[in-house]
């Protein structure tokens, strides 16, 4: 391979064409870029140029400007292969071989996350088995892999069989195997988050294994990256996929009917156009066909039930039960029993067995609201159901098997309540694997309209009344209202102005006080600011004359003035302080 400088657009050399294509040149410009060492500090992608194959050599037995230009031969050659393949895993067994084979590092490791489970799982992993896979499943902190996952920080561990945080899982490997590997793991990041580990190890025989150590680590951050560009691109191509796929479900709104006027999509009860619910409803459409678990927050009326009723709609659950339950609306006592369900007898009052919302929503989807109302112990079993997918009943011991997709909303912030100790750290990690945040009615004061006509409608057809319109002033009133109910105290609003109406139009009148503004009600204020402060300080100057019985010296301490101040303002109010001495001898 040759390197070569130019000033206009790349050729290859005397005519000889490359043996190779690049299809994601991005990926691969963008790891070029990335690389800035020595006499290759100048390169960029308008200047290399790659006349001939790759030439197989070991970086890490090169040295100076050989080992330079043999490592991005190798970075060339790592992203020719995730170019040829289309899915991610696929690539990363051949990438692994290449660390082995160029770079000399043994036993590479890919983890990535697994949203479903909230578990980093090996997506790939050089020389294991499939079952020695299966068992690599890290928690989020656990082990050095879940350690360099929640921190973000690259990891590097001179002597592996010293090291008591290396769990061992996959491999079983005795400490004599281990002693005097270097072991690395450094994060995998995409747009900033991360979303997976690379690892490795070497058994280092040079003269500075320190500068060895650098070297290595460096070279597999630069890997880590290529993984994460790919990553990005190929989410980038779902990205697509999905707006294509929302472009054919979702109208044309020059097209549009009347049904799905003001809605985002057909068959859905999401009113809103707005730029926040567009961005929400992709999001939705994303995470809708898998099982993930969902979390959705929000402010109280924003319209959490129907986001979850969505996510059930579009999912491959959707033919199935989507059952509800209100976590704050069951006391305590029987919360346990409605989610788990109790055997005959486990109880007074149990005369009959009964299945639980978990075993009723068997194969479907469970929503429960405010689930940051839910006690320690309920939290507990919950977490149990999470993690081992099966479940108790109340005074029974059969263990029962459920396959059921859990979405949980809160209008509460949960982080704050596991700082304050009142909900559980693990549960919430295990509820927040896919969040979904539904912006207040404030911040999309576009849709307020589109809400107010569909419930004007809705309540219209409910109280058998004919509303036209929406008069000016009331589209005033609603849309410079602040909402702190959001959209269910629109909906009261609306109701409420429907069923005030005698000639089929809303006015402000019929909308509720606290909406209204001054001008609307003729209460605008009649005095000046002036005037206004003088009345107050009369006010005061008075009644502190009558705490203190006349005494001006008094009044004038309480008021923090001097006698002086408080004797030209009785004067200037014509205060007769006299009169509150009389009171006194009287």
């Amino acid at each position: 391979m040759s390197l070569h400088r130019t000033e206009r657009e790349p050729e290859f050399c005397s005519g000889i064409k490359p043996n190779f294509r690049i299809k994601n040149s991005s990926v691969f410009f963008l790891a070029i870029a990335g690389y800035n060492s020595g006499t290759h500090a100048c390169i960029s992608y308008k200047n290399v140029v790659f006349s001939s194959p790759m030439v197989m050599e070991n970086v890490f037995e090169c040295a100076g400007p050989d080992r330079e230009r043999a490592e991005l031969e190798l970075l060339f050659d790592i992203v020719r292969t995730f170019d040829k393949h289309v899915e991610l895993r696929a690539a990363l067994g051949p990438l692994l071989s290449l660390l082995e084979l160029r770079a000399g590092l043994t036993w590479g490791m890919v983890t990535l996350l697994d949203r479903s489970t909230g578990l980093l799982k090996i997506e790939e992993a050089y020389g294991l088995n499939p079952q020695e896979k299966a068992r690599g499943r890290y928690r989020l902190g656990e082990g050095l892999v879940g350690r360099v996952f929640e921190s973000g920080i690259s990891l590097m561990i001179p002597d592996l069989s010293r090291e008591t945080r290396f769990l061992n899982r996959a491999k079983n490997r005795t400490r004599e195997d281990m002693a005097g590997l270097t072991y690395y793991c450094v994060p995998v990041r995409s747009n900033g988050a991360v979303i997976g580990t690379l690892s490795a190890e070497r058994r280092i025989r040079g003269t500075d294994p320190d500068l060895q150590m650098i070297w290595d680590k460096a070279f597999l951050e630069k890997v880590s990256g290529i993984i994460a560009d790919s990553a990005k691109l190929r989410e980038r191509i779902m990205e697509e996929q999905f707006r294509y796929h929302r472009e054919q479900v979702l109208p044309n709104p020059k097209g549009r009917t009347k049904d799905y006027e003001g809605k985002i999509a057909p068959g859905s009860g999401i009113v809103g156009t707005s730029r926040a619910m567009r961005g929400m409803y992709e999001l939705i459409m994303q995470v809708a066909p898998s099982d993930a678990t969902v979390l959705i927050t929000g402010e109280s009326g924003t319209g959490k039930e129907l986001v979850a009723a969505e996510l059930h709609r579009l999912s491959r659950r959707s033919a199935t039960a989507l059952v509800k339950i209100n976590c704050a609306a069951l006391p305590e006592s029987i919360i346990e029993s409605e989610l788990f369900g109790h055997e005959k007898g486990a109880f007074t009052g149990a005369l009959s067995q009964r299945k639980g919302r978990f075993e009723q929503a068997q194969g479907g989807t469970l929503f429960l609201d405010e689930i940051g109302e839910l006690s320690p112990q309920v939290q507990v079993k919950i977490l149990r159901v999470l993690q081992e997918r099966e479940l108790e009943r109340v005074g029974g011991n059969q263990v029962i098997k459920v396959d059921v997709r859990l979405i949980a909303a809160t209008n509460r912030n949960l982080e704050n309540e596991v700082k304050a100790g009142r909900f559980r750290e693990d549960l919430f990690y295990r509820l927040n694997v896919f969040p979904l945040h539904i912006p207040p009615l404030r911040e999309r004061k576009s849709d307020i309209m589109l809400l107010a006509d569909y419930f004007a409608e809705k309540y219209a057809e409910k109280n058998n009344k004919l509303i036209k319109r929406i008069s000016s002033p009331a589209i005033d009133l609603l849309t410079s209202y602040s909402w702190p109910g959001n959209v269910r105290e629109l909906e009261n609003c609306v109701e409420r102005a429907v069923i005030l109406s005698t000639d089929r139009v809303i006015h402000s009148y019929s909308l509720p006080p606290s909406l209204q503004s001054p001008s609307s009600t003729h209460t605008e204020p009649t005095t000046t600011l002036e005037a206004a402060l003088s009345r107050l300080e009369k006010e005061l100057i008075v009644e502190a004359l009558a705490i203190n019985y006349g005494n001006m010296a008094g009044a004038a301490r309480q008021l923090g003035i001097t006698e002086r101040q408080m004797g030209l303002r009785v004067h200037h109010y014509g205060i007769n302080w006299r009169s509150f001495r009389a009171a006194v001898k009287t």
